[in-house]
């Protein structure tokens, strides 16, 4: 397809690259390809590509009704795993753009990374890896990867988005434990500079908004947070510029300094190691022993901290432990009735069970759901046996 007189070209995209990007980027026009060859877009790049490819999936638009830290019914502010993703994905390509590395790649990384999460977060992917133990386990990192190369089927000349490697990359991050149906990417010593700025553009995100939801929710409490070094620096400072304000402002204004604070320091400390270390292309990055990109010790002391702060006082609160031992009672049950009897799965997951196996086919299904559907799929199924 020749682009229309006036638009700009993916040739003219990829050229502007060139003139814009650090030599540590990853360019998009030196991609290492897709699985099948696709014949190339006429003004869009590969990784727009693979970013567009993977917000019109299926499976990132179950991410609304997926658990963050609150189960969806628990109220409408709280944030779900299709806001969080969304909220990573903004400071993912602040930090690229302010490093000079690819924002599209890095965007795409971080807008694909939960897609295989399970419903109810974490505790449902625990229970998942506890019921696969024979079979390879379950991790969501692995699960998205499957998603994005198998699960989604939106093409008639192969199954999967077709991303492409780097983008694939990213979303692989520690290998793949089980058997997968194509070719896994070939990870180097470290990921790209982009998938590494995505992997902490995630963990700014759910650190500085489960901060917000804890507090919203009354789980957490201010005078709890002063306890924190690096919220009580941060709320001096909001609260010095700010002066008396009502306090959900200084609340949500902590927000914003606390993300602020977190992705200026990444900023920094990452573009001086660059400079430092002269990393004069991708393909040194992804030599390099351990992340470029990170904290400085100061900022990764304090952060660690607050992480601990939210494990123990938000994540292992009574509230939360009771809806996460719910939740992995609801989807153990609805593991053990599809093992027991197949017919109460779907016609298009009975189709797989030969070829990809009972344990797996079952947990792609059930890993698939999101809260609202999982809780009426057991609500169906027990009523069904009640009345046999």
């Amino acid at each position: 397809m020749i682009p229309l007189p006036g638009v700009r070209s993916r040739v003219e995209a990829e050229r502007e690259e060139c003139e814009r990007l650090a030599p540590w980027a990853q360019r998009s026009g030196e991609s290492r390809g897709r699985l099948h060859a696709e014949p190339e877009h006429p003004y869009r790049t590969r990784f727009a590509r693979d970013r567009d490819r993977i917000v019109h999936s299926r499976a990132f638009r179950r991410l609304e009704y997926k658990t963050q830290v609150f189960v969806y019914h628990e109220g409408d502010h709280y944030r779900n795993r299709l806001t969080h993703t969304l909220e990573g994905s903004q400071i993912a390509r602040t930090l690229a753009r302010a490093l000079r590395a690819n924002d599209e790649l890095a965007e795409a990384v971080v807008l694909a990374h939960d897609l295989g999460h399970t419903p109810f977060g974490h505790a449902g992917e625990e229970i998942l890896d506890r019921l696969l133990a024979d079979e390879g386990g379950f991790d969501h990192n692995r699960q998205t990867l499957r998603i994005v190369d198998w699960l989604e089927y939106r093409y008639p000349g192969f199954r999967g988005l077709n991303l492409t490697e780097e983008t694939r990359e990213g979303i692989l991050k520690h290998g793949c434990h089980w058997e997968h149906p194509v070719p896994v990417p070939q990870l180097r010593e470290s990921p790209s500079l982009e998938a590494q700025l995505a992997d902490l553009a995630d963990e700014i995100a759910y650190v500085s908004h489960d901060v917000d939801d804890g507090l919203r929710s009354g789980l957490l409490g201010l005078e709890q947070l002063e306890a924190n070094p690096l919220w009580a620096r941060i709320r001096a400072v909001v609260e010095a510029r700010l002066g008396a304000v009502p306090r959900r402002v200084l609340r949500a204004q902590v927000g914003v300094a606390l993300i602020d604070a977190l992705a200026t320091d990444v900023v920094r400390c990452t573009g001086q190691r660059l400079l430092e270390e002269g990393l004069e292309s991708a393909e040194a990055v992804r030599k390099r022993k351990g992340y470029v990109a990170g904290f400085s010790p100061d900022f990764r002391g304090m952060k660690a901290d607050l992480k601990k702060f939210l494990y123990e006082n938000l994540y292992r609160h009574p509230r939360v432990l009771e809806s996460n031992a719910r939740a992995q009672e609801v989807l153990g049950e609805l593991y053990r009735r599809y093992r027991e009897d197949a017919s109460r799965l779907p016609a298009h997951v009975v189709a797989r069970l030969a070829e990809e196996g009972e344990a797996r086919a079952t947990a792609d299904y059930i890993a698939g759901m999101t809260d609202r559907f999982a809780l009426a799929e057991h609500a169906r199924l027990r009523g069904s046996d009640a009345s046999d």
